[in-house]
């Protein structure tokens, strides 16, 4: 079931869809809009309650000039999940999403977050592992830097319909804007993973060039008793390239714990 308009405060409404049935989950996209998570969430679908919200700006959607970072961007989404009574909820993130999960976790207080997955996270700064420039890349330098096989995924703009271009372009004007500056990261955040006291599992890809896996490696270190796991032939988006071991690292996950 889809909803267009789900309000979380007066002047804040989020495009929500809402799959499955059973322990829920908060699915969080990256800067690619939810397309990049939908077949993870039909995946989930089978055996959870699967939460996939459109994150304000992205795909058209409108958000207010107060929502000016990730951090805030968390807040809300745990009022969202407080407003339905929901507790011990799985957070899955990909990309700036698991920069948004982590957000959510370090400021939950009310035991909402109950386990969380990060998958290629955006978020903090490792000096011994720098960013690339991702606002500096051609479409093309995404995709090869994105994916591990990147023919088989990248998509010319020049062949898309000219709403599709103009979305794309939006998407990475709300990315710019709510991450440009400092860029990618939150000063704050790396010193603030050390206080999760959720299960967390990392994910990653073997050939993620925007986020490498010593950066992951790191990420999943600064986190009390984090799991890692590098997903073999795949980039950024391991659960479009590798959906299979994607997902059965998760299961993995939930089984063990």
């Amino acid at each position: 079931m889809t909803n267009p308009a789900t309000s979380i405060l007066p002047d804040l409404s989020v495009t929500l869809r809402q799959t499955g049935e059973g322990r829920p989950v908060l699915l969080l996209h990256g800067g690619g809009g939810p397309a990049t998570v939908q077949g993870l969430a039909d995946d989930l679908a089978g055996t959870m309650r699967v939460l996939l919200p459109t994150h304000p700006g992205w795909h058209g959607t409108s958000r207010p000039d107060w929502l000016d970072s990730f951090d805030a961007l968390a807040m809300s989404y745990l009022r969202l999940l407080a407003e339905r009574g929901l507790r011990d909820v799985l957070v899955i993130g990909s990309s700036v999403g698991g920069w948004i999960a982590a957000q959510m976790a370090w400021r939950d207080t009310g035991g909402i977050v109950g386990r969380l997955v990060l998958i290629d996270a955006a978020g903090i700064d490792v000096p011994e592992h720098p960013m690339i420039d991702f606002f500096a890349l051609t479409p093309r330098g995404i995709a090869e830097h994105s994916y591990a096989d990147p023919d088989r995924f990248f998509v010319d703009p020049a062949s898309l319909p000219p709403e599709r271009v103009a979305a794309l372009r939006g998407n990475m004007a709300t990315l710019k804007l709510l991450a440009g500056e400092p860029y990618m990261h939150d000063p704050q955040l790396f010193a603030r993973l050390r206080e999760i006291e959720v299960p967390t599992l990392v994910i990653w890809g073997d050939s993620d060039r925007v986020f490498t896996p010593g950066y992951g490696r790191a990420y999943a270190a600064a986190i009390p008793d984090a799991e890692f796991k590098l997903i073999a032939r795949a980039g950024h988006l391991p659960q479009i390239e590798q959906p299979a071991a994607t997902l059965a690292a998760i299961a993995e996950f939930l089984a063990a714990r």
